[in-house]
């Protein structure tokens, strides 16, 4: 990575319009470039320990139709890295961004049956997530496993159960922060691929889970 793609993102927030954007397409164009190389090696050297099925880079684009925010680029470069399915659940997230730079991942909108099986598994039993949220080596790259959730108990679940702060959530993820100085030091994508790493044994889990029934039974 270089200053150059952190500054064109800057100006691309300051002038943030066609106009500016075509006469300055050729950078971008360099700077997307440079963005696919990175997400190349970072594939690489993921798959030396998972199986990743490819990755993809988002278009800078904006979809504006039902936004109140009408400008036309996105400010920022992200994209994802998918595991290998139907076995391997879970995806990396690569966000890079003028001083918001973050990499993680997990399960950001599952499906209602996914949600319901993961929901059911944490009833069944929620020693096994604790375990892998509360690892020291989670906290250190990541927190706490975040997202959205209900305020109360969904239908269909107690709200006295012990595990209903992970029930309530509607989704299940962890992110780690990045300052531009960080991700321009030469050692990146080893700080990124020892983060996505940390996240393995989430994703294991959550594989798991989605992949069997409360018995255990496969269902793939």
């Amino acid at each position: 990575m270089t200053q150059e793609v952190f500054q064109f993102l800057a100006d691309l927030k300051e002038n943030n319009h066609k106009d500016w954007f075509t006469e300055n397409k050729p950078t971008y164009q360099k700077h997307h470039q440079t963005v696919k190389e990175l997400f190349t090696q970072i594939q690489d050297e993921l798959n030396k320990t998972d199986q990743i099925e490819g990755h993809k880079i988002y278009r800078i684009y904006r979809d504006v139709r039902f936004s109140k925010d009408k400008t036309p680029y996105k400010t920022w470069f992200s994209g994802y890295f998918s595991r290998l399915k139907p076995a391997l659940r879970g995806g990396y997230y690569f966000h890079l961004e003028d001083g918001k730079c973050m990499i993680g991942g997990g399960f950001y909108a599952p499906n209602k049956d996914d949600l319901k099986r993961i929901r059911d598994e944490f009833t069944f039993g929620d020693q096994e997530i604790r375990g892998i949220i509360e690892d020291p080596t989670f906290k250190k790259y990541f927190g706490t496993l975040e997202g959205d959730g209900v305020k109360t108990a969904p239908k269909g679940y107690d709200k006295n159960d012990p595990a209903i702060e992970l029930i309530r959530k509607k989704q299940f993820y962890a992110m780690r922060f990045f300052s531009n100085e960080e991700v321009l030091k030469d050692n990146f994508v080893e700080e990124v691929v020892k983060t996505f790493i940390a996240l393995r044994p989430f994703f294991d889990y959550m594989s798991n889970v989605l992949t069997t029934d409360l018995n255990g039974e496969s269902i793939i």
